[in-house]
């Protein structure tokens, strides 16, 4: 039977999105065929049905398009990648068949929405790369030397929902203690990876395949010095020393570019992870102490993370996950942390204050990205204005407080005084969720909205 407009379109979206499960734009519904509807039958406990009941029927299911970020957050935690097929012209105005594009590609380690993310855990996308096998080599006397320098592997990992990116090079023996710290939700690996690694080493993650090609030198440069506008990374801190660290790094902006096709300007720097002044702690013992995760279930609850967490910010749990996981050896660093935390154990009305302010503020780093990615909702807008009213007054309970790390963090707060104005001066006290609502702009704020408006809600008194 011959296959419609329609489903030719479907079929070359499936194709060019490979093992992703495609989600297809069909009016005010996603919906999937084939292998696809009966995995997502069984996965989604979406009915199977079909499509041209005749002697070859297609399996058919789908759900309303409002839907999506629901059964999306359901995909993604059954370990499976997305991907999502829109509608990108007007039905009333399309000729013929409408244009549909796969607009972006989800998976464990892409994640920017909230609804799909855990507010006080990272959601980072790794990729490793291995060094070249030591060499054998023949020498004129007869006596075989080998070269005993220890193989190395090279690990990037970038988190798209708040814009950190990171990259070294470890040994191989490193690798299983370095994967447990980062804890990545999703690991990026050449054939040749998966092979000699092997099991054991990337137990319990998401391994997502790739090319040889994308853990190239000469692309990762590239790709990287075009991403940060260089033409060399050694500003960043980079050398020679660390091709490895580079090409696992370019390997993960490559796959963040064919996945989300869209900007990704908030990732504006790739910075060198040195643990000459964190403690090494190997997978085993981590486990054993239970930092982040208990050795029962593996869960938050009950560890010792869990136990300590006092934050009231999705930020500040953050950056406390990354405290316990990566414990200082720097003495002078360590004491700096030591003087802020007593100046604010000794002074009960500042720790309150702070705290209450605190509590007024939404996930910035989360809320940028989403900015930087074209994913923002009108809502994100507002509850960025509303951080951003929050930080003078908690910028000045900073002031002239004792302890280098309180005054370091007052100088570097940025109240963004002329953003919070216009966003105060252009959105609406209460956002809707969708632009597609409406009534997002302030009356007053643009005099041809104001005009169109009127014309719209008065249309029978202009007729």
């Amino acid at each position: 039977m011959a296959k419609t407009p329609m489903m030719q379109q479907y079929e070359d979206a499936k194709q060019a999105c490979g093992d992703a499960i495609l989600l297809f734009r069909m009016g005010d519904f996603y919906e999937l065929f084939y292998e696809d509807a009966k995995t997502a039958a069984g996965t989604l406990g979406l009915a199977l049905t079909s499509r041209d009941k005749g002697e070859n029927p297609i399996p058919m299911a789908g759900f309303p398009h409002h839907q999506l970020d629901g059964y999306l957050a359901k995909l993604i935690r059954a370990g499976f990648r997305a991907a999502v097929c829109e509608q990108v012209e007007d039905a009333r105005k399309a000729k013929g068949l409408v244009k549909r594009e796969v607009t972006r590609v989800v998976s464990p380690g892409t994640l920017t929405d909230d609804a799909l993310l855990n507010p006080q855990e990272h959601n980072y996308l790794a990729a490793i790369t291995l060094g070249p096998q030591p060499k054998a080599t023949q020498p004129k006397n007869g006596l075989k030397v080998i070269d005993v320098q220890e193989p190395r592997v090279g690990v990037a990992w970038a988190e798209l929902s708040t814009g950190t990116f990171f990259a070294a090079d470890f040994s191989r023996d490193e690798v299983v203690d370095q994967l447990a710290r980062i804890n990545p939700s999703e690991c990026l690996v050449s054939d040749e990876a998966q092979d000699t690694l092997g099991a054991d080493q990337l137990r319990g993650m998401m391994l997502t395949p790739r090319p040889a090609w994308a853990f190239s030198r000469d692309a990762a440069v590239s790709a990287l010095s075009h991403q940060f506008g260089t033409r060399t990374l050694d500003g960043m801190g980079f050398g020679e020393q660390d091709g490895l660290a580079i090409q696992a790094a370019g390997a993960v902006l490559e796959y963040l570019r064919e996945t989300q096709k869209t900007s990704l300007d908030h990732i504006q720097r790739l910075t060198p992870y040195r643990n000459t002044e964190i403690l090494e702690i190997d997978e085993a013992t981590r486990r054993s102490l239970e930092l982040t995760r208990t050795i029962r279930d593996g869960q938050r609850e009950g560890s010792l993370l869990s136990t300590l967490d006092r934050t009231v910010t999705s930020m500040g749990a953050r950056l406390l996950t990354d405290w316990l996981a990566n414990p200082l050896t720097n003495l002078n660093l360590i004491q700096k942390r030591q003087e802020a935390v007593a100046t604010l154990i000794d002074n009960d009305g500042l720790r309150a204050t702070i705290q209450t302010q605190l509590k007024t503020i939404y996930d910035m780093e989360r809320l940028l990205a989403r900015v930087s990615t074209g994913r923002a909702s009108p809502r994100d807008l507002s509850f960025i204005g509303t951080t951003l009213e929050q930080l003078p007054p908690l910028k000045t309970l900073l002031e002239d407080q004792p302890g280098g790390l309180l005054q370091e963090l007052e100088q570097s707060l940025d109240v963004c005084a002329d953003l919070q104005a216009l966003l105060a001066s252009a959105l609406v006290e209460n956002c809707p969720l969708q632009i597609r609502d409406g009534g997002v702009i302030q009356a007053g704020y643009h005099e041809e909205l104001d005009q169109l408006r009127q014309m719209s809600d008065g249309g029978k008194q202009w007729i």
